[in-house]
């Protein structure tokens, strides 16, 4: 093997161990060739999804933000739909801020949050309503600064990230029901609806292990 090759391959392992998998890891499948290695499958699944993830919230938005932006118009979106994703995002953001949570650990939904406030702008903007939607944003910032602050009792912001899984179902509902309606989906991305689902699969995923390992503990403290 080359210089080049060595170099490709020293590149490969680290972004293998940085993203991927522990050491160990590497070594049972590319050394051992033990590519059935059951812990380390778990590892490189869990990672994989939690990567899944990330990009269905965080990137999500932009390929619907360009389309609407290159076509100039914002058919087919639900205002809705997009309102109740602001919402169950920033319940969300407050919730880990009330608790104190560092933001490496949240952060990417401020990202995420940003990202839907420009398309909640944009929709109403190409349906010639810009100063509703300036006025939207700016109640909405509001909101969001009071729901953040001490003035808003712990319960609340609790109660209101309990209702997360229910307002994002009820924003697609919104959204395919105005599809429907309308009959096509105008300018709704479908990159965006994509990379929406493998952030799916990757919850369902992670929620699924975590209820793996809690069973497992549980028996384990009640043989």
């Amino acid at each position: 093997m080359d210089t080049s090759d060595e170099g490709r391959m020293s590149r490969l392992k680290e972004f293998l161990l940085t993203f991927f998998m522990p050491e160990r890891c590497y070594d049972q499948f590319f050394l051992y060739f033990n590519f059935m290695h059951v812990p380390c499958l778990k590892i490189v699944l869990s990672k994989t999804m939690g990567i899944l993830i990330l990009v269905g919230i965080v990137i999500a938005p932009l390929p619907q933000i360009w389309k609407v932006l290159w076509s100039g118009s914002s058919n087919g979106l639900c205002m809705a739909s997009i309102f109740l994703e602001m919402l169950a995002i920033s319940t969300h953001a407050a919730f880990c801020c009330a608790q104190k949570f560092p933001i490496g650990a949240w952060g990417e939904c401020l990202f995420a949050l940003i990202q839907i406030a420009v398309l909640a702008l944009l929709v109403p903007h190409y349906q010639g309503k810009t100063i509703k939607g300036v006025s939207f944003l700016a109640l909405y910032c509001g909101f969001m600064f009071l729901l953040a602050s001490p003035l808003t009792p712990v319960s609340v912001v609790w109660t209101l990230h309990e209702w997360n899984v229910l307002l994002v179902i009820a924003g697609r509902f919104f959204q395919a029901r105005s599809n429907f309606r309308w009959g096509h989906t105008g300018q709704l991305s479908a990159l965006s609806v994509f990379l929406v689902f493998l952030g799916s699969l990757g919850r369902i995923f992670s929620s699924l292990q975590v209820l793996e390992d809690f069973v497992h503990f549980w028996v384990q403290i009640h043989p």
